[in-house]
C-alpha cells in the first residue's frame, strides 16, 4: 500500500489497521468506486478459520465492500466540497444500517487480490442504498446490497 493512497483512504474513512480492508482506490466516477485489497497470507484469522485449508471469512469480505462504500461517500463529498461545509464533513461518518441479499459465490484465499465495486443506487433523506461486489480475477466471490446513514461522529 503506497503512503499517498493510504493517506487518502485514512483521510476519507475512520477505519485503521488492523481493521482496514482496502489497500487502494482504483477508480471513482459519479456514483461508483472500484477498490482493491491483497489478502495477507499471515492473517491471524487463518489460524482458526478452516485450519489447514484457510479461507477468508465472508464477514470480512463484506466489511471490505462496506469500507469501499464509505470511501465512495468520502469521494462524493470531496467532489461536492463547495456545497458541504468542512465542519459538517468532519462531523459525520457513514454507518451501516442494513445488509441484504448477501451471496457468497466462491472462496477467497490467502494471497488473493480482490477487486471491489460499489455503486450508489439511491439516497432517501439521510440513508443511501448501495450495491457491492467483490471479485477475484473475473470471478464474483461476494455480492451484497447495503445501506448507510450519515451520523454525527463521536467527539
Amino acid at each position: 500500500m503506497t503512503m499517498d493512497v493510504c493517506a487518502e483512504i485514512t483521510r476519507l474513512i475512520p477505519h485503521r489497521p488492523p481493521f482496514l480492508w482496502v489497500d487502494k482506490i482504483i477508480s471513482f466516477a459519479d456514483n461508483t468506486i472500484i477498490t482493491e485489497k491483497t489478502i495477507p497470507t499471515d492473517l491471524d484469522v487463518f489460524i482458526g478459520h478452516y485450519p489447514g485449508n484457510p479461507i477468508m471469512p465472508g464477514v470480512l469480505l463484506c466489511e471490505a465492500i462496506f469500507q469501499s462504500g464509505a470511501l465512495l461517500f468520502g469521494k462524493m463529498q470531496q467532489a461536492n466540497a463547495a456545497a458541504i461545509s468542512e465542519d459538517r464533513r468532519s462531523a459525520s461518518v457513514p454507518v451501516l444500517t442494513r445488509i441484504s441479499n448477501a451471496k457468497f459465490k466462491r472462496n477467497v484465499l490467502p494471497g488473493d487480490i480482490v477487486r471491489i465495486k460499489v455503486q450508489l443506487k439511491e439516497t432517501l433523506a439521510a440513508v443511501s442504498f448501495f450495491k457491492g461486489s467483490l471479485k477475484v480475477g473475473d470471478k464474483t466471490a461476494v455480492q451484497v446490497d447495503f445501506a448507510c446513514a450519515m451520523v454525527t461522529a463521536n467527539a
